[in-house]
């Protein structure tokens, strides 16, 4: 580490550093914290840290893999609220750290306490939420959310388990509350639980009483959050329809952030842990379009071509997660250096009061799944 990283390491000294430079110094800082360090990367993250994680995979598989880690540091390369879950299932008894706290998400954004919370109020005025509605959170969702369910009897989901915590929930209370995306809900209860679509409503948070009359509300099995992934909503059915006339037969397999159209002319809808078992397990010869993020692809390609198998990105466009992206090698060599420093930066700590309602929430959908 040279003398002026020693003074006063950072994040702008680190920025003119090229990936090499970091690669060397995140590989030395590795060994010098040994055990006391582990690394999870989300399956979306870009090449050059994805490399570096000891463990990746999905939210749902990160999420047990930091309630079950012994390390003393657990740094996120993923997103704010991915660093919030670790925090929150380990009790705050790790320090977690997310090397660049502007990686957030924008789908999580979309929905956020005051809207929630306005939400339930209005939803009072035609109903008894409390008693009638389960508010499900997708686990892309900041922590106050997970609270605001953990608080209101509610639950957590991932695109992992969507069907089976929508099973726990309509078993307690006969309508769902799902924010924020509502794509993964519409998707799980149509496709996968066949609830009819005339029984779902979109709740659009930017007009009172969600854009939707008393009779709807009263109506509806599913409150969908007018919320989605931007990433997602770059996949079209045309983009399917093209990849089916050339290549007619290929297999088509898409997240189920995708819109109703584009999962309903796939063959295979399902969580990125789902697409990559699936796609891995393929036979030579076989050739996929994948409807989700670019780097997640570009992977599984290289990888899959040595065996035969062709894997196609969906889109013609580059549509990457660009809050993912934000996570680069500087931000990792940054915190990294600064631990094996004795000095901790960017910390994920999510205040108690809040913590443990959220808890409360994940620990149900970890029970549910188990």
């Amino acid at each position: 580490m040279s003398a002026a990283l020693k003074i006063d390491p950072t994040i702008d000294q680190y920025s003119f550093l090229s990936d090499e430079e970091c690669d060397a110094k995140i590989v030395a800082a590795k060994a010098a914290l040994g055990k006391k360090l582990v690394i999870l990367g989300h399956h979306y993250q870009r090449n050059e840290v994805f490399k570096h994680a000891d463990y990746s995979g999905d939210s749902l598989k990160l999420s047990q893999m930091a309630a079950n880690s012994t390390a003393e540091y657990i740094v996120f390369c993923g997103v704010h609220f991915m660093a919030e879950v670790a925090d929150i299932l380990t009790f705050g008894k790790r320090t977690v750290i997310l090397p660049d706290l502007a990686a957030g998400c924008s789908m999580a954004d979309m929905a956020n306490l005051v809207k929630v919370n306005k939400c339930w109020e209005e939803l009072k005025t035609v109903l008894d939420p409390d008693a009638s509605v389960t508010p499900v959170t997708y686990i892309n969702s900041a922590a106050d959310l997970k609270a605001f369910c953990g608080n209101h009897g509610g639950i957590v989901c991932t695109s992992s388990n969507a069907k089976a915590v929508l099973e726990w929930s309509f078993a307690r209370r006969e309508k769902v509350l799902f924010f924020p995306d509502q794509h993964l809900g519409r998707n799980t209860a149509f496709m996968r639980m066949g609830i009819p679509l005339d029984q779902m409503v979109t709740w659009d948070f930017m007009k009172p009483m969600g854009g939707l009359t008393a009779e709807q509300i009263r109506g509806a099995k599913m409150i969908l959050w007018k919320g989605f992934c931007s990433v997602h909503q770059m996949f079209h059915v045309n983009h399917i329809a093209k990849f089916r006339e050339r290549t007619p037969n290929g297999y088509v397999i898409s997240h189920p952030e995708n819109e109703l159209a584009v999962c309903e002319k796939s063959d295979f809808v399902g969580s990125t842990e789902y697409i990559l078992r699936t796609v891995r397990s393929s036979q030579p010869g076989a050739h996929w379009l994948v409807g989700t993020e670019l780097n997640l692809v570009n992977r599984l390609a290289d990888e899959m071509k040595p065996k035969g198998v062709t894997v196609e990105f969906m889109s013609p466009m580059v549509c990457m997660c660009s809050t993912m992206f934000r996570t680069d090698p500087q931000h990792l060599a940054w915190v990294l250096e600064n631990l094996v420093e004795g000095k901790t930066v960017n910390r994920i700590r999510v205040p108690e009061e809040i913590a443990a309602p959220s808890r409360a929430a994940l620990d149900l959908m970890l029970e549910v799944v188990d």
